[in-house]
């Protein structure tokens, strides 16, 4: 057995398109039964984020925090401005015992896949 290998699995990663489907954003029949979770800080949230997500900050999550009651006992799609903070927070939810995925590209390239995308007053948003 290598030193080097890990015995510990990851999250998975899934495409933002699956991250559509699975939250309800793309435009399917049925399949939609997992929530949107927003890992980014507060003034990103407020510029631009998918409608019907659900906010947590990932410095709010490392710090012990709950997931926001509608995530919890829920499969959890856990986005970010990239896919970096995403990764590291499914991977604390996983830990938790809860059933999450991150989003590879994160809200950029969710903006770029023409995905919604609102501000805090619910008008057209920015990912920042």
């Amino acid at each position: 057995m290598s030193i080097f290998r890990r015995d510990r699995v990851g999250p998975g990663r899934v495409s933002v398109g699956e991250a559509a489907r699975r939250t309800g954003h793309a435009d399917t029949r049925g399949g939609a039964d997992a929530v949107l979770l927003d890992v980014r800080e507060p003034h990103e949230w407020q510029a631009g984020h998918a409608p019907r997500a659900v906010h947590l900050p990932l410095s709010a999550l490392a710090a012990g925090a709950g997931l926001p009651a509608p995530a919890q006992a829920r499969p959890l799609v856990v986005i970010c401005r990239s896919g970096n903070r995403s990764r590291q927070a499914a991977e604390l939810l996983l830990a938790r015992g809860a059933d999450a995925v991150d989003v590879v590209g994160g809200m950029r390239d969710w903006s770029a896949a023409g995905l919604p995308v609102v501000d805090a007053r619910g008008q057209d948003g920015t990912v920042a």
